[in-house]
């Protein structure tokens, strides 16, 4: 924004006392605050509605018959091999048990809205899909012939993302229950077996990636771009990926 020149006020008459000048009222600015990471008035409306998507699909699926319907969603090289691509999505959103879709769904809740909130609908939703297909691709390629869902893979990469963001804020992350339940999580997936360990590393180093757009300091116009362009990259990325693994 550029200024007037400064104008110069005509020569006062002289005089042995001078008046009282008025005080000159505030200057208004037509600036608009800058968004910040700390603070919004975004709603969760993303959050929510993965919640019920997950919630919904659990409970038709129990209704269905679990075993027949859950065979649709579920990701696999062989069904990528016939060309079910949608499954890289579809599997984020099959659940095995009512314990499996409760974590889940407890952490995908409280970390959306931690995040939502702070970067915005847009942005949280293309960090967790971008989240997701990166657990489906992890899967992939450390187990194609495994039989694999869970939205595990987008909340490790919410809490991977929320552990650079406290580190970028100079916060350590294992004061805090974040950084504790993501090394738990961790020490499970390495542990208990069964669990797919491509799917939660794969979701987490993708999360991890993402967060480094979305938690840029710089709030240019072009990071702006980035904020919205990195992610979707990366997603398109990992497809490619996978097509090239499967086809490989």
């Amino acid at each position: 924004m550029s200024f007037p020149p400064p104008q110069l006020p005509p020569p006062l008459p002289r005089a042995t006392q001078s008046a009282p000048q008025a005080p000159k009222p505030p200057r208004r600015s037509n600036r608009q605050r800058r968004p910040n990471f700390r603070r919004s008035d975004n709603k969760t409306t993303v959050t929510n509605a993965i919640v019920s998507i997950n919630v919904g699909l659990y409970l038709w699926m129990s209704l269905a018959g679990f075993d027949q319907t859950s065979i649709n969603f579920v990701i696999s090289r062989q069904f990528l091999e016939q060309g079910e691509w949608w499954r890289l999505v579809s599997c984020g959103f099959v659940h095995f048990g009512v314990f499996h879709i409760a974590m889940n769904m407890l952490l995908a809740f409280q970390l959306g809205q931690l995040f939502e909130q702070r970067i915005g609908s847009l942005r949280f939703g293309l960090l967790y899909i971008t989240s997701l297909l990166g657990g489906s691709v992890g899967a992939l390629l450390l187990s194609p012939n495994a039989i694999t869902g869970g939205a595990s893979g987008a909340v490790f990469g919410l809490m991977a993302a929320a552990v650079v963001g406290l580190r970028r804020d100079r916060i350590n992350p294992m004061r805090t229950g974040i950084g504790t339940t993501f090394v738990l999580n961790i020490v499970i997936t390495l542990v208990i077996p069964g669990i797919s360990v491509g799917g939660h590393f794969g979701g987490a180093i993708t999360g991890a990636i993402c967060s480094l757009f979305f938690l840029n300091p710089s709030r240019k116009i072009v990071s702006r771009v980035f904020e919205v362009v990195g992610p979707i990259a990366i997603s398109v990325g990992l497809i490619y990926l996978a097509v090239s693994f499967v086809n490989a």
